[in-house]
């Protein structure tokens, strides 16, 4: 009788870790984010409209104004931006009575990471992908669909390995993944994150 009852103990004391976990893995705040869209836009001037699928331009002869010009271009390396439309979501939101949102629930975005990935499984930093790195923002989102950028590929990425590399003759096309992480709390003090990823082609395009 001893020994089940401390059987019980244990498997109570376990169940409860268990629950905690999750909870720690979901936030303990009354709301979640929802990523609607997740876009890159081309840095380079006059080429600005948002894609799901990025085409990065690793360096562009720009030929206007002065003194750029068409005999005289001026090689510029342009980062790359990016935007999520986001809102947020209560957790109860499938129930039979689910709780209306209030500005507590709101939730301010703080930084962000970005992570590159290859398809094929080499993802060495600064061999096979750029570096990852953090960002700071400071953006609310509430219910309503809220437009949130940010920065998807930095000017020195472009000028260190391995993307500086595909300004070599027939250097081709490098196809990666970007996993952007925004990170934040309620007007509680809960922390909340969400994830989402966008395809990049990396490579020496047209210019200007």
């Amino acid at each position: 009788m001893h020994n089940f009852t401390r059987f019980l103990a244990v498997a109570a004391i376990l169940a409860t870790s268990a629950s905690c976990g999750k909870v720690a893995r979901t936030g303990r705040g009354s709301s979640f984010l929802v990523i609607d869209s997740l876009q890159g836009i081309r840095g380079a001037a006059l080429i600005g409209a948002p894609s799901t699928t990025l085409t990065s331009d690793i360096i562009t002869n720009v030929f206007a104004p002065a003194p750029c010009s068409a005999t005289a271009p001026c090689p510029i390396v342009f980062g790359d931006t990016g935007q999520a439309v986001m809102h947020l979501v209560m957790k109860d939101a499938g129930s039979a009575t689910p709780t209306e949102a209030t500005p507590i629930n709101d939730i301010t975005l703080t930084r962000y990471r970005v992570v590159y990935t290859r398809a094929d499984g080499r993802n060495t930093a600064g061999v096979d992908v750029p570096h990852p790195f953090d960002g700071a923002m400071t953006v609310t989102v509430s219910t309503t669909a809220t437009l949130v950028p940010f920065s998807l590929v930095r000017v020195q990425a472009k000028q260190e390995p391995p993307l500086v590399l595909l300004l070599s003759p027939f250097s081709g096309i490098i196809t990666e993944f970007a996993e952007v992480t925004f990170y934040g709390t309620d007007q509680a003090g809960n922390a909340v994150s969400v994830s989402g990823t966008i395809q990049i082609n990396f490579g020496n395009f047209g210019d200007l």
